[in-house]
């Protein structure tokens, strides 16, 4: 039986911390690589899995993420295989959510993919370009398959804008900490907590935040004050800098345990 989101907010919050969750493009650097990979990620204190299904118009994807989609779709990942990588992640006890454009999931076809994440025992989708308006489709099929569905707040979202997302979704709200596309950042927004504390006045979902989260300092501060923390380009850069498989796996294992230890010292 497959294990939603929830149970690790539930967790966390159990143990007076955030939830930390990382991203990692599925097929990056090869399909049996990123297994390996995100089973390192998990076994090293990552809560939740963001599965990327990689896509070849990535709008809101930084050049780092570009770089590892693009060797991912060279290594010949498909939707189906990124159904597979979820699959075995979650055999190996991930909790696992996909994190991809719109536009993929619906040239699979809405209820067909619904119906093989659940089959692989997947949590949830989050689609970051996919609004409440154009989701109804997406509901029914998420319903019927008890999916989540994850839609993203950003700090230039109005009251009315973040009531109307949060009513779509299911699972956990995702705060974009900033505008502009993915990427590890020395800082992170001093908006991330505003967002965060006007999402709060809409909603009782737990509320998890990224968009340039890469240090185990950043990682307290966001626990401060929101229930997950998101990272994923700086897990991208230790598989991309890293000179062997090898040194790849514990370069992300490093980082997870470091960003695992900063959600519980919240500053």
């Amino acid at each position: 039986m497959s294990r939603h989101v929830g149970e690790a907010f539930a967790l966390a919050k159990s143990e007076n911390r955030s939830a930390l969750i990382g991203y990692l493009p599925a097929g990056f650097p090869t399909p049996q690589m990123s297994v390996q990979l995100i089973n390192a990620m998990v076994a090293s204190g990552v809560d939740i899995i963001e599965v990327g299904l990689p896509y070849s118009d990535p709008l809101m994807d930084g050049p780092v993420i570009q770089q590892a989609v693009n060797q991912a779709l060279d290594a010949g990942t498909t939707t189906d295989v990124v159904l597979d990588i979820v699959r075995q992640v979650v055999d190996a006890g991930a909790i696992a959510v996909v994190m991809s454009y719109w536009n993929p999931i619906e040239r699979y076809g809405v209820k067909k993919f619904a119906a093989g994440l659940q089959a692989a025992g997947g949590s949830g989708v989050i689609a970051p370009d996919l609004t409440p308006e154009e989701a109804a489709d997406w509901a029914a099929a998420t319903i019927e398959h008890d999916i989540d569905r994850v839609f993203m707040v950003a700090p230039s979202s109005t009251p009315a804008r973040i009531a109307a997302i949060v009513g779509v979704t299911t699972g956990f709200v995702y705060a974009a900490s900033t505008m502009g596309v993915t990427g590890a950042r020395t800082t992170v927004s001093s908006g991330a907590h505003d967002l965060v504390s006007r999402t709060r006045e809409h909603t009782s979902l737990p509320i998890a935040v990224g968009l340039g989260v890469s240090t185990g300092d950043q990682a307290a501060e966001i626990a401060a004050y929101a229930d997950g923390v998101i990272v994923g380009s700086a897990f991208v850069r230790r598989v991309l800098d890293a000179p062997t498989d090898e040194a790849a796996i514990a370069g992300v294992s490093e980082l997870a345990q470091e960003l695992a230890a900063g959600v519980r010292r919240s500053t």
